[in-house]
């Protein structure tokens, strides 16, 4: 009996010490798991083969406009994507968004899009801050802020720290929190403690007095509905929710000709 309590003794501590690792492992990789930058500064010949051009200029390049000039729009809406890829792959929100007379600005993010610097929250909300004080500078009122899944995060960590007027948000595919999100997933960790990027939404958005549209795919495997909705619901303003019940978190359907573009942008703009 003394031989077997030894053996299990000897068997707990050994799973203890693996989970402890595990738990270290994704402590300390977990912005690698979190951030998937395209890397690569897209080319001149590369954006005019979408009618794109660098914004505000190919020598301070935040991000990217339509290349084609434009009459009076209606308001100005900077697009911050999700966590993977880069700003020219996004695209289809300009060609989208400009249909329903809005001038679209697709932000690039610091180690993305053959950006300098490194992802992480303080550096990505900071750098927004930045990009939405330079368009309102550049084209005044009214200025809206798109988020795209990690973007969501980004927009709401600007709301809390700017003073440039903002009109009105839209968070496709946002989370609560990213430690609620992050409970999700690892439930096997104390993931929740482990997380250094808060992106709190819930938190960060509990001022806001402008428009909030929510856009939220039924069965997201990337950003559980249950999240967004727990967003939707903490938001004390005027706000409107659409949720594309068979869509998963990279299949909503994002065709420019889709009503859902007018409807969200009519929402926010009117």
């Amino acid at each position: 009996m003394i031989e077997i309590a030894r053996e299990f003794r000897g068997a707990l501590v050994f799973a203890l010490i693996v989970y402890l690792l595990i738990a270290l492992v994704a402590f300390a990789f977990q912005r690698v798991l979190l951030y998937y930058p395209g890397d690569i500064k897209p080319s001149k010949e590369s954006l005019a083969m979408q009618n794109l051009r660098y914004w505000p200029s190919s020598e301070n390049y935040r991000g990217l406009i339509s290349a084609k000039k434009s009459g009076d729009a209606k308001g100005t809406v900077i697009v911050f994507h999700g966590n993977a890829g880069a700003a020219y792959h996004r695209a289809f929100y300009i060609n989208a968004l400009s249909r329903h007379g809005l001038r679209v600005i697709l932000a690039e993010y610091p180690g993305y899009g053959g950006r300098d610097g490194q992802p992480s929250e303080p550096a990505l909300v900071s750098d927004a801050i930045e990009t939405l004080r330079l368009a309102h500078q550049a084209y005044g009122e009214p200025v809206y802020l798109w988020g795209e899944s990690l973007g969501s995060g980004v927009v709401s960590g600007v709301v809390s720290r700017t003073d440039v007027p903002l009109k009105g948000l839209v968070l496709f595919l946002p989370w609560d929190s990213l430690p609620n999100l992050a409970q999700t997933h690892y439930w096997y960790l104390p993931a929740r403690w482990l997380v250094l990027d808060q992106y709190n939404n819930v938190e960060n958005l509990n001022r806001f007095e402008g428009k909030v549209a929510v856009i939220l795919a039924g069965i997201d495997e990337v950003i559980p509905v249950n999240h967004g909705r727990t967003l939707y619901e903490s938001i004390d303003t005027n706000k409107r929710l659409w949720v594309f019940e068979g869509a998963r978190h990279n299949s909503v359907p994002v065709a420019a000709g889709l009503s859902w573009w007018k409807e969200v942008s009519d929402f926010i703009t009117r």
